[in-house]
């Protein structure tokens, strides 16, 4: 767990770290395997609100070393999203709230996808070729699955269950992070609020952030919320739970302290917004992502 007092100590940029890091303890019921492939951070189960972070880790298992990259590849955004993690980890102890977060490498397999989507497991990303990767078949593609995606996504389903059965319908709130340039064109934003059809949490919180005038929000920039069976897509989208994706651009979380002091700008926004319960209600809105989908003329 994060403490309260850490984000005040010296600035610490993001860790470079790509073999098995130390197995936590699950206080979910859930049994560690080896390599656990999520870290689960306790919180009030009847708090109402998620928090959920798909690229919080460069790290891979041992049996895969370095995917045939070099070191330097896993500090990039490429392996994982710079100081998603510790905005995460800052909320959950802000908030009281639980959290999920994946411990392994984007480039082992990407938990934000779909299990048929063609990027799942990247062989090029961002000019980078990964080895480990150019010639991956379907059995090792589905080992991976297995073994790390599919156990993401049944926590935060199991998750999601444990909290609604305590009376109170949880809010989904994932924590991303982006370049600050993409193909030598450089991005405005500071941050970026990504959603597909429902509303509901969106519209008030690019509202909250750009109040104070100081920062360039995004309403789906710099990439577009709705993708279809991405995580969001799976959890609040088909089931109807109020969500949103939060982007911050990663050159202004490269530290703690600023990953921190980020993290106490997001509570202060969006605990106002939590606490309408409009949106612990189940509600479903269709999905943009799910009308491209399908056949020209036919309506989701």
């Amino acid at each position: 767990m994060v403490r309260a007092g850490d984000c005040y100590g010296k600035p610490r940029r993001e860790p470079v770290f790509f073999r098995a890091m130390t197995s936590p303890s699950f206080s979910n019921g859930m049994t560690p395997a080896p390599f656990d492939p999520i870290e689960f951070i306790d919180g009030s189960l009847s708090g109402g609100l998620l928090l959920i972070c798909d690229h919080a880790s460069n790290a891979l298992p041992e049996a895969y070393g370095s995917l045939g990259l070099p070191a330097s590849e896993f500090s990039r955004h490429i392996a994982y999203d710079i100081g998603a993690a510790w905005i995460t980890r800052r909320l959950a102890a802000r908030f009281g709230a639980p959290a999920l977060l994946t411990r392994y490498s984007r480039l082992l397999i990407d938990p934000n996808r779909g299990e048929d989507d063609p990027t799942l497991v990247m062989r090029l990303s961002d000019g980078a070729v990964v080895p480990g990767n150019a010639r991956i078949d379907d059995v090792e593609r589905q080992a991976r699955i297995d073994r790390f995606h599919r156990p993401y996504h049944h926590a935060i389903n199991q998750t999601l269950d444990a909290m609604a059965a305590r009376g109170t319908v949880p809010v989904i709130v994932s924590i991303h992070s982006f370049t600050d340039a993409w193909k030598g064109v450089p991005r405005p934003w500071h941050v970026g609020v990504l959603w597909d059809t429902d509303d509901r949490l969106n519209r008030p919180l690019i509202d909250a952030l750009g109040a104070a005038g100081d920062l360039v929000v995004g309403d789906n920039e710099p990439y577009d919320g709705a993708l279809l069976n991405d995580t969001l897509y799976r959890h609040g989208t088909a089931r109807g739970f109020a969500h949103t994706l939060i982007e911050v651009r990663q050159d202004l979380i490269a530290e703690e302290a600023a990953a921190y002091a980020w993290a106490d700008r997001l509570h202060d926004c969006l605990a106002p917004i939590l606490a309408d319960p409009h949106l612990h209600t189940i509600r479903t809105y269709g999905s943009r992502a799910l009308q491209r989908a399908l056949p020209p003329g036919v309506t989701a």
